[in-house]
């Protein structure tokens, strides 16, 4: 690192793994507009976003390994002690997801706890079997998307998500074409065999960089690293990731005793599927800062700067389609939902049209935290964002006449309002001075 990072040199680095979130942002659009062609997508829709939701969150704890990788992962020992360290978190992952899909305590929880209708839960039951390979390959392959991003690879990893894409169209188009079986099912298996070969291939493509690494002998500078000390550093990621992805599933919950509430569980992944697509600039940029950002913050000015660009631009990107006629063309023309459900999606659209720029910037922020080992302080702003969701979706579901669907965009809006208010604090507080010299020079 140097003070001489340039917008070229961050684009550069960014710009794959923007069009790996990109690919990845098609799948949700795609299986949604395959669920909706197929019989009873009401039902099915729902059930998919339920499934895709509590895949997200048992997914949680393995999610931050690409951004611990990026930061750790200096020298063979390292590598040897993270890749372990990963290993153990996809297996005690996984073991958690088939505790959860035993029937009693699945029924306990879909149909006590959230009053899914039978139907729905059954549906998103089946649909959470075929989701089983989900949390391991995505922890697999995000470990090693960390050390190519640290290694300055990261066109491999957008070569990867054209395996994935390809793979999981081709398995959707397939048994859209050639089997009955529901919706829910046709999108959850077309997911899970994705990623499955995203890890596969991923693994092909890091192998020069894993032998690189291997070799690199322990500086003292970087220390050792335990067991102990890489458990906590991470937890508090994969805490914020629990509390993040967890969300999904309580505002599920609320959603399904609000006003309209069949209506807003079907057009909510259709909504999601969109905000991704834009939303995506974020999640891209996060590993990015960390990866240049430098021991002493040398590249914080470049990177702030390039934050706000992004941000900016993605908000206006989504707002155009929100705000026009365009909105009409995605959620009829390109998501196939009938004109009832695409003219109740248009309000929570609006609403949530800021979130791709609450998104680049809350990765920046986080970048700062991670850089400088402070992870603990991610975890309290997550937890923050998340009971201002919790709340505010409550009071507007108890106290109003929305509908599920608009509170539950609002309440996001709310929570990430908060989280980012709490990082400017502790920013101030923690790398004020540090980050005001850096600026100056």
């Amino acid at each position: 690192m140097t003070t001489t990072l340039t917008f070229r040199k961050i684009f550069r680095l960014w710009i794959p793994l923007e069009a790996t979130w990109l690919m990845m942002a098609v799948e949700g659009p795609f299986i949604a507009a395959l669920i909706a062609r197929l019989a009873e997508p009401k039902y099915n829709l729902a059930a998919y976003g339920v499934a895709f939701s509590f895949a997200l969150i048992l997914e949680a704890p393995v999610i931050m390994i690409m951004s611990a990788a990026t930061s750790l992962v200096r020298n063979g020992e390292a590598f040897r002690r993270l890749r372990i360290f990963t290993y153990w978190i996809n297996g005690t992952t996984t073991l958690v997801m088939v505790l959860f899909l035993i029937p009693p305590v699945f029924d306990a929880i879909s149909i006590g706890l959230i009053g899914l209708t039978p139907k729905v839960a059954g549906l998103t039951h089946h649909a959470l079997l075929l989701l089983l390979p989900w949390p391991g390959a995505i922890g697999y392959r995000r470990f090693y998307h960390g050390l190519l991003i640290r290694n300055h690879k990261t066109r491999r990893i957008a070569y990867g998500t054209i395996v994935r894409l390809v793979s999981m169209l081709s398995v959707g188009v397939l048994l859209y074409s050639l089997t009955r079986l529901d919706g829910a099912l046709v999108g959850a298996l077309a997911l899970s065999s994705g990623v499955v070969m995203e890890a596969i291939a991923t693994r092909i493509m890091v192998a020069d960089c894993i032998r690189r690494v291997k070799d690199i002998p322990v500086d003292e500078q970087d220390g050792e690293l335990s067991y102990r000390w890489i458990f906590s550093f991470y937890y508090p990621l994969a805490l914020t990731s629990l509390m993040g992805l967890g969300v999904h599933p309580m505002v599920t919950f609320f959603v399904g005793q609000s006003h309209a509430a069949l209506e807003s569980l079907a057009v909510m992944p259709v909504i999601a599927g969109l905000a991704f697509i834009f939303r995506a600039t974020g999640l891209s940029y996060q590993e990015v800062a960390i990866a240049l950002m430098g021991d002493n913050y040398e590249g914080y000015v470049a990177l702030r700067r390039f934050a706000l660009l992004l941000g900016g631009m993605a908000s206006a990107l989504l707002m155009l389609i929100a705000f026009t006629p365009l909105s009409d063309i995605w959620f009829q023309r390109i998501s196939g939902l009938p004109e009832d459900l695409a003219h109740f999606a248009h309000l929570p659209t609006q609403i949530i049209s800021i979130i791709p720029f609450f998104a680049v910037w809350l990765s920046f922020q986080r970048s700062l935290m991670v850089t400088a080992h402070k992870t603990r302080f991610v975890t309290v702003a997550t937890g923050l964002e998340v009971a201002g969701i919790i709340i505010v979706l409550f009071l507007l579901i108890r106290f109003s006449e929305m509908t599920g669907a608009t509170a539950a965009m609002l309440a996001f809006i709310i929570g990430r309002l908060i989280s980012i208010s709490y990082f400017e604090i502790i920013r101030r507080m923690l790398l004020g001075g540090i980050l005001g010299k850096v600026a100056r020079v």
